[in-house]
């Protein structure tokens, strides 16, 4: 299965552009779940939502929609990463669970500035639990230092099945190696100036790539440091972020139609 999304779904300029003219604020999700197949919940990041919110998400989207979401910066915000498990159990105990069969992976999102250590960061995915409530959990790294892109680093994820964020970014390092049983992509460099954000020729591309995840495979021309797990099936999911962030719907819904 391959899912396509885009980062939250409140933003002033996705107003009368992306959402219809005059569209209540309050059916804003209910609009964007149904041009895209997944949204990358940003607040969770901020602050600690509460049960009803994530119930009321999961009632205004469809029945095949997956949300993922940002796991809470207390946790990853930190010098000692080994410590982070009381935040960890918080945020998993704050009632994602309500989001039922809709709860897609939690991404886990580190400083630009945070560097690799074996050891510490390797305490810190120990802390990450396979389930909660019963209900199976998929976890997701996103590192922005160039110190990660290293075997090491990429068997610790492979050893705890968790995904290394595959950021297109003119940023941070890109990661390509396959390290779980699903696919997390986060692409960064969409252009103002183009309305899909990505030329059709760069979509079609990534279009490629995904169902060559999706198969089982790697992508030939993305850099990876060591070979990937086998598998037959994959899971993918890929959201337009940033650049040009105004763009990124249409990003989404052009990426949607290339794999159609």
């Amino acid at each position: 299965m391959i899912r396509v999304g885009i980062g939250g779904w409140t933003y002033e300029p996705w107003r009368g552009v992306f959402y219809p003219k005059g569209l209540a604020q309050s059916r804003e999700l209910e609009h964007a779940s149904r041009a895209v197949t997944s949204i990358e919940i940003n607040g969770t990041y901020y602050s600690t939502q509460k049960p009803e919110s994530f119930r009321k998400w999961a009632k205004e989207t469809p029945d095949d929609f997956v949300f993922s979401m940002k796991a809470v910066r207390f946790a990853t915000n930190r010098r000692v990463l080994a410590e982070a498990g009381p935040s960890i159990d918080k945020f998993l105990a704050s009632g994602i669970t309500e989001l039922g069969k809709k709860l897609g992976p939690i991404l886990w999102q580190f400083m630009p500035t945070k560097k690799f250590d074996a050891q510490d960061f390797g305490a810190f995915l120990s802390h990450l639990p396979k389930t909660v409530d019963g209900l199976k959990l998929r976890h997701a790294v996103e590192v922005r230092h160039e110190s990660f892109a290293t075997k090491e680093f990429v068997a610790l994820a492979h050893k705890h099945n968790v995904a290394i964020v595959l950021a297109d970014s003119a940023k941070y390092p890109m990661i390509a190696d396959v390290t779980a049983d699903f696919i997390y992509a986060r692409l960064q460099q969409a252009d103002a100036k183009v309305a899909t954000g990505y030329t059709p020729a760069v979509i079609k591309k990534w279009a490629g790539r995904a169902k060559t995840w999706e198969g089982g495979g790697e992508p030939k021309d993305l850099p990876a440091l060591s070979a990937a797990p086998k598998a037959k099936k994959r899971d993918v999911f890929i959201y337009m972020i940033n650049g040009a962030k105004e763009r990124a719907p249409a990003a989404a819904m052009a990426l949607l139609k290339e794999l159609k």
